[in-house]
């Protein structure tokens, strides 16, 4: 699964990916996994109107499935593991991305080092 930084990244600006990214993103080996989280906070954070930041999440989605990612829903298991986290990050958003992978058994693919702090399967790229 990645976060919400790679996803964009990876949908509309690939230069930004290092290379171990772009490489575990074109594995066909991995399959893509994206959160429900991930487009809930790019929805909020387009509503916003910051001239920034202009990304229409309902086609960032529809790209998304028609290349094959799979949405991860988020469910209560999930909403639970968020209360067993260490305080190691505050944003609530990357907070539900770290219990998602916890519950699920997945690794999470982020560019944020302080993520790693967590255990867990962690991979910072």
């Amino acid at each position: 699964m990645v976060d919400s930084h790679l996803l964009l990244w990876a949908a509309g600006q690939p230069e930004k990916l290092s290379s171990e990214a772009c490489q575990l993103l074109s594995d066909s080996n991995n399959q893509l996994i994206f959160s429900a989280a991930s487009i809930w906070e790019i929805t909020i954070k387009n509503s916003l109107g910051k001239p920034d930041f202009r990304v229409n999440p309902h086609s960032l989605r529809r790209g998304l499935l028609d290349n094959e990612w799979v949405e991860l829903p988020v469910n209560s298991r999930h909403a639970i593991a968020t209360g067993e986290l260490d305080g190691i990050h505050k944003d609530p958003f990357d907070r539900i991305l770290i219990a998602q992978v916890t519950v699920e058994g997945f690794t999470l693919l982020t560019a944020d080092k302080t993520l790693s702090g967590y255990p867990g399967r962690i991979q910072v790229v």
